[in-house]
């Protein structure tokens, strides 16, 4: 009895890991949006001008986006709603009006980051004009959409993760990382003289409204039988330990950034302007491979980052709808277009691609708490999700980091003043 009892322990196990394995994908669809564009231009910019100083927002952004992603996460799972099909059915409309549409202007901001990154990775590769790099990318990622079902873009993604991943652990292994020192800036608090648009340019890239709005729809691909409460816990472990090491690469990928800009640029006591003249400057200190593995790893970011904010687009304009995200739905098109084609318009407008990066991510970080404070009021109402609602210990985490976003963009306000 004792050996069949362990041999079913074995089977147990080794069908749970099965399992999970099966089930991840949507955290790594989610760490795409935190490895785009944007990000690379406030990571670069933290390494060249502050050094390491800076790694302890990347160390605290990713704790914070950890207890969202989840938080979101659960939403989905617990209800079968998306956040912005929640906002609908809880809300009263002008409420409602409110809070999913600053989300689509967040998302539009996003998706102008993610074209322009992958128009400049264009540019540093084929030479290629900023607005027609622009334009190809818009044609490539409405056809991504419009042409793949869900399953292929989550696989497509995770590839583009891979990629990018592997582009910086070869990047890092060019340079000498001064570790003692790295690692002590992951865990401690600075603020250097004039450097909280950057704080908060990278805590936008990081955390970021349409990434919460995302995990909720895309989690609803693993559903199975809801209406079992075992599943449903099932279904909560195995997206906690998807979200955590999905964002744990994330992590791993933007420290790498701000190190390498950290080892090269800051310590030569060089200003980078444009993640173009980051890749130019790359040539004399790493070689030329290194700055094409650079540009390259800089174009699939903007591609997959671009596909996801497309997602959300379409995800929150269908949730106005009381509808969830289906690309073959009518809603889910028009908030595809609206969020892709808008981005793209404002890129023409853009004199300063480098500087439109940056303050897209600002834009992100100013929208976050309306977001943030939607989720937890949802999260915590028993109405809504019943015994699965937040515990004590749930609600203080999340009010505390919707109040540390608060207080980091009143001090971004009052940095202008």
């Amino acid at each position: 009895m004792i050996k069949i009892n362990v041999f079913r322990g074995k089977h147990n196990a080794q069908r749970t890991a099965i399992d999970f394995i099966k089930y991840i994908g949507p955290g790594l669809l989610v760490t795409v949006g935190f490895i785009d564009p944007g990000n690379w231009a406030s990571n670069v910019s933290a390494g060249a001008d502050y050094g390491y100083s800076l790694l302890w927002i990347v160390t605290l952004s990713t704790i914070m986006l950890v207890v969202l992603q989840h938080n979101a996460a659960h939403l989905g799972i617990v209800t079968g709603d998306c956040l912005s099909e929640a906002v609908s059915k809880r809300f009263k409309p002008w409420l409602t009006n409110i809070i999913l549409y600053s989300a689509i202007i967040a998302s539009i901001s996003t998706a102008m980051a993610e074209l322009l990154g992958g128009a400049i990775a264009l540019n540093m590769i084929f030479k290629l004009p900023i607005k027609l790099g622009t334009l190809i990318m818009l044609t490539l990622v409405i056809w991504m959409l419009f042409s793949n079902s869900y399953k292929k873009l989550e696989k497509l993604m995770i590839g583009f993760v891979s990629i990018i991943g592997l582009s910086f652990l070869f990047e890092l292994l060019l340079i000498k990382i001064d570790w003692n020192t790295a690692v002590v800036s992951f865990v401690k608090p600075t603020f250097p003289k004039n450097s909280m648009p950057i704080i908060m340019s990278v805590l936008g890239a990081v955390v970021m409204p349409h990434n919460l709005f995302l995990h909720s729809e895309i989690i609803q691909s693993r559903q199975w039988n809801l209406e079992k409460e075992e599943v449903i816990k099932r279904q909560l472990r195995y997206e906690f330990l998807d979200t955590i090491i999905s964002m744990l690469i994330g992590f791993a990928i933007n420290s790498a950034m701000i190190l390498l800009s950290a080892a090269t640029f800051f310590k030569m006591n060089i200003r980078v302007n444009e993640l173009s003249e980051a890749q130019s400057l790359l040539k004399p200190l790493l070689g030329g491979f290194s700055a094409g593995i650079f540009a390259i790893a800089l174009l699939f970011a903007g591609i997959a980052s671009t596909v996801t904010a497309g997602m959300a687009g379409g995800s929150i304009f269908a949730g106005i709808y009381k509808e969830p995200y289906d690309i073959k739905d009518s809603h889910t098109k028009v908030g595809v277009i609206i969020t892709l084609i808008s981005a793209a318009v404002v890129i023409f407008f853009i004199s300063n691609p480098f500087k439109g990066l940056i303050y897209s991510q600002m834009l992100l970080s100013i929208e976050l708490p309306i977001t943030i404070f939607t989720q937890i009021y949802l999260t915590s109402s028993k109405k809504v999700m019943g015994k699965f609602v937040n515990s004590v210990l749930d609600k203080i985490s999340l009010v505390i980091i919707g109040v540390i976003v608060t207080f980091l963009n009143l001090a971004l306000l009052i940095s202008y003043l």
